[in-house]
């Protein structure tokens, strides 16, 4: 279990990098979506052939079902950079901590098992750091509703991957699941440009760098972190947890962007509610692994 902690920690400070990667990088959301995923399912691919790692026996079926979950992953990456990009780095990842709040009503509905008062009532004190942030920085309105929505995705992600983890092991799961999602999103993004316009296609040089650096290390190395530790951690756990890439990522903008001087007094009172909220649920999950190990 502690090696899974260690494995989730990590993925989730490459995901928090993953937003400062965001504003830097000046393509579209979409676009710069794209990209993230042919680069990550080129490598994943390549891995696969020329390692000749041995993989769980799969289907058409599974194929599908992990591509139908790379679709829910690829719209939540687009809509979490259109919140970078209609509002800044540290907004929308603060908004990313609702996931625990989302994870706590739809893992029980999802799973059919009980809720979680505890679990509930942590995911509200998420839900009010956010609201302070929504409330004092009302100019943030769209990028927090949209980012938002993206954290409602990242909430139903980990629960259906939990599934699929049965079936098939990390690496199997997340060359589907990316592929499923670069699939989806080559044909959308016409879709997407009729109504959104994108001014460019074609990334610069210091965009292909970053988006090596994002594809390579934050997606394929990230993602096969996470997902080995999902195998052992609740999908709950890993949500709330995952309420540390605002802290990251949030640490990381303010140092390159400067954007502590963007955000209010409110925004700091919000952050504090959010990791309280990690705080305690880490404590509680330690708490509880003792009494199983004690039993």
């Amino acid at each position: 279990m502690k090696k899974a902690f260690i494995q989730l920690h990590i993925a989730v400070f490459l995901a928090g990098f993953t937003g400062v990667l965001g504003r830097l990088i000046t393509l579209s959301e979409a676009v710069l979506v794209w990209y993230r995923m042919l680069i990550a399912c080129v490598v994943l691919w390549a891995l696969f052939v020329f390692t000749k790692r041995k993989t769980s026996k799969s289907s058409p079926a599974m194929f599908i079902q992990a591509s139908a979950v790379g679709i829910i992953l690829a719209i939540h990456w687009v809509s979490f950079y259109a919140g970078i990009k209609i509002s800044n780095v540290s907004t929308a990842l603060v908004c990313l901590s609702s996931m625990g709040f989302f994870t706590a009503i739809l893992e029980p509905v999802m799973l059919r098992q009980p809720f979680d008062l505890v679990e509930l009532l942590l995911g509200l004190l998420a839900i009010a750091g956010i609201a302070l942030v929504f409330h004092f920085d009302p100019h943030y309105k769209l990028g927090i509703l949209v980012s938002l929505f993206s954290s409602l995705l990242a909430s139903i992600f980990p629960i259906l991957n939990r599934r699929i983890l049965q079936k098939l092991d990390p690496q199997t799961a997340t060359r589907y699941q990316l592929s499923g999602g670069f699939l989806f999103l080559s044909a959308l993004l016409p879709v997407y440009a009729y109504f959104f316009p994108i001014s460019r296609w074609i990334p610069s040089r210091a965009d292909w760098g970053w988006l090596l650096i994002l594809g390579i290390v934050c997606t394929v190395l990230g993602y096969e972190l996470f997902m080995k530790a999902l195998q052992k951690i609740p999908a709950f756990t890993v949500n709330l947890s995952y309420n540390l890439e605002p802290i990251y990522g949030v640490a990381m903008a303010f140092l390159i962007y400067r954007e502590d001087r963007e955000v209010s007094t409110g925004f700091y009172y919000g952050f504090f509610l959010i990791i309280a909220a990690v705080v305690l649920q880490t404590i509680r999950q330690k708490r509880m692994a003792a009494v199983k190990i004690s039993s």
